[in-house]
């Protein structure tokens, strides 16, 4: 809850003018009003130093002086000194409990910034007893049910600590907008610091926060082998330039980055989100990514979700919920020239969004649980952090405040949690005593905010005969569901590659690259796997010719049957893509088994899986001459069969380029 610095003053100047038409002060010496109106437009110029002065000189010649105290009380207010305020507004109480009723409710707002909480309800309660309006009224219960709110929290903290980066991230400057990729190898910043450092040595670090003095750039920094940063870099590359560039977000696997301009030449409004790719010699030349994203209105603080297709940012266009909301778009491809390109563009609508702002969206790589700030829900003061889950029918749920020491009545921004779900990361100052701005923070989440865990996959693609590097495509799709939860690409020089894997879910795991075989893996995540041990691949990619197979990883028959199970399709259908995007090709099924059972039950159980794909083929219009099949038995196992785990890798099928 704030008041306005300034509207007291208004409000007294407003009253000053009604009586002193009437040539009434609560005083009536002339030279003493005199020297209040001195001060009165001194605070109202701004001269904050030479009207406390002023004011402060009429009260001591008239101690029952009541409007100088109101307008000391309001300077206060102005320099965030509650207890001062609360000091003088209670003086002017003392002499006169009617003169401005408003006075208690002041007094209520400064105890309340001050955590005072019980003195606050105490004067909104004689704040009503004295002003019987009903819109009074109703202004004081809002915020006792507010404060009541706040006390709750308060008194309730999460037992967590506070961890400043320290100066491999920290300065002396600010920094803010932490972005991670998922196996938290590297930390992408942005720094606000001086255009002219001699000027700020001259002026002691006291310069106003305007573009005038201060630019925006970004940093990087990498984790050693233990996990600590190391000291931060200007980022390489063409996104830092003379103006201002900053709230950032990574993808997943560090290759993309989109973040804000404002006031660029190719800028649609005021602020725009920019696009920026990795490069062999660093990141790209930023390009606008145009509409529907970007509009004549205010965009920000995007947010690249790990599913490789989302984007969330803030915008204040019309049709929202409120002042800033968030917004997200689908990214539809990529033009010729590298820009990506969206559609879709959706309101996150309520209950995320209110009538005031929100800020800095981040949607955990769980693609369910949302963390966000906003001044728009119940909190603790300024822009709050609170996180909202997706729910089975696709709504989300009501926000939860974080609690506290997470947030606190200044502004909190930019959480960022790790795909393993248990640190956060976000900026804030005023969270240690010896630190000068804004500056990088990490905590370990509480569990009752923690989303589901996610693992990763990472590795590189190549030329299984020459072994080149190949910038793959890649789709991650729930088996149950077949939907795609992640679409990704390799790096494209160094073929490099990520992408993450929800817990509790079976995936089919396709990488492809035109002019070869499609790669088919298959991850089961479902029950417990540890967090601390993700999956590291090195995937050979074949190229087209005769001869070259794949192994089918995500066929699967009923047990004993040659029946083929509803969670094939996503594998029978990329052969059929394979096929028409090939017409060249011919292809053989091919069928194996274990050696549970005789040589002759495994052979014709084999040549009629092989056949059921055959069959599922040519249903959906691929001529048979473009296919065979054949079973194998046990004849040409892969593993052992003295285990299950290897009997289980004998039971395949694949496909081979005839």
């Amino acid at each position: 809850m704030k008041r306005y610095a300034g509207i007291l003053v208004v409000m007294i100047i407003m009253c000053t003018i009604s009586t002193k038409a009437q040539n009434r002060y609560s005083i009536d010496k002339k030279r003493i009003i005199k020297i209040y109106e001195q001060g009165r437009d001194a605070y109202a110029a701004g001269n904050y130093s030479q009207a406390k002065e002023l004011l402060e000189k009429a009260i001591s010649r008239a101690p029952e002086f009541i409007e100088p105290m109101l307008l000391l009380g309001d300077l206060y207010h102005s320099q965030k000194n509650w207890e001062k305020e609360i000091e003088i507004l209670q003086q002017a109480l003392k002499i006169d409990s009617t003169f401005f009723p408003p006075t208690y409710f002041n007094i209520a707002n400064a105890a309340f910034l001050s955590q005072k909480y019980d003195m606050a309800i105490d004067y909104l309660h004689q704040y009503r007893i004295i002003n019987p309006n009903k819109n009074a009224h109703k202004r004081a219960d809002s915020m006792i049910n507010h404060i009541l709110f706040v006390k709750q929290i308060m008194n309730n903290p999460f037992d967590i600590e506070l961890k400043n980066e320290g100066p491999a991230l920290n300065s002396d400057f600010d920094e803010y907008w932490p972005s991670l990729t998922a196996d938290e190898q590297t930390m992408v910043i942005t720094v606000l610091f001086p255009r002219d450092m001699k000027l700020y040595m001259e002026q002691g670090g006291e310069l106003p926060k305007s573009s005038m003095f201060y630019q925006e750039d970004f940093y990087i920094s990498y984790a050693d082998s233990v996990g600590q940063w190391m000291s931060r870099q200007l980022l390489p590359g063409k996104i830092n330039t003379n103006s201002n560039e900053g709230a950032q977000t990574l993808s997943a696997d560090g290759n993309h980055m989109f973040f804000t301009g404002c006031g660029r030449s190719d800028s649609k409004g005021s602020c725009d989100i920019y696009y920026s790719r990795k490069t062999l010699n660093g990141w790209s030349e930023p390009v606008n990514i145009g509409a529907p994203v970007n509009s004549p209105y205010w965009e920000s603080q995007p947010h690249f979700a790990a599913d490789g297709r989302t984007l969330y940012f803030i915008s204040t266009r019309p049709d929202g919920e409120g002042g800033k909301d968030i917004w997200k778009a689908t990214l539809m491809g990529y033009k010729e020239d590298g820009t990506p390109w969206f559609g879709n563009l959706e309101n996150l609508g309520k209950p995320v969004n209110s009538p005031k702002d929100e800020n800095s969206p981040f949607l955990h790589h769980d693609g369910q649980t949302l963390y966000f700030s906003s001044n728009g829900h119940p909190g603790l003061g300024g822009m709050d952090l609170f996180v909202s889950r997706k729910m089975s029918d696709g709504k989300w749920s009501e926000p939860q405040n974080m609690g506290y020491p997470i947030n606190s009545e200044k502004d909190e921004i930019g959480l960022i949690v790790t795909a393993r779900g248990t640190k956060a990361y976000f900026s804030s100052d005023g969270k240690s005593a010896n630190t000068l701005g804004k500056d990088i923070y990490s905590f370990e989440l509480p569990e009752i905010f923690q989303p589901k865990p996610v693992l990763y996959v990472k590795g590189k693609v190549f030329d299984a005969e020459t072994g080149e590097v190949l910038p793959a495509q890649f789709d991650l799709i729930n088996l149950e569901t077949q939907e795609v939860v992640v679409t990704s690409e390799g790096n494209s020089f160094s073929g490099q590659f990520l992408v993450c894997l929800p817990t509790g879910g079976e995936y089919a795991f396709k990488a492809e690259h035109p002019g070869y075989l499609f790669y088919s893996g298959n991850f089961n995540l479902k029950g417990e796997h540890p967090l601390d041990k993700p999956y590291y691949l090195d995937i050979a990619l074949q190229p087209i010719k005769p001869g070259a197979s794949i192994r089918l990883e995500n066929i699967f028959f009923e047990t004993d049957s040659y029946t083929l199970k509803p969670q094939s399709t996503i594998e029978l259908q990329e052969v059929v893509s394979f096929l028409e995007s090939n017409p060249q090709v011919r292809i053989r099924i091919e069928g194996h088994t274990d050696n549970v059972g005789s040589e002759a039950y495994n052979l014709k159980l084999s040549l009629n899986r092989a056949k059921a794909v055959y069959d599922y083929l040519i249903s959906q219009g691929i001529d048979k001459t473009r296919l065979e099949y054949k079973g194998y038995g046990f004849s040409r196992p892969v593993d052992t069969n003295q285990t299950e785990e290897g009997r289980a890798n004998n039971r395949r099928t694949e496909m081979r380029i005839l």
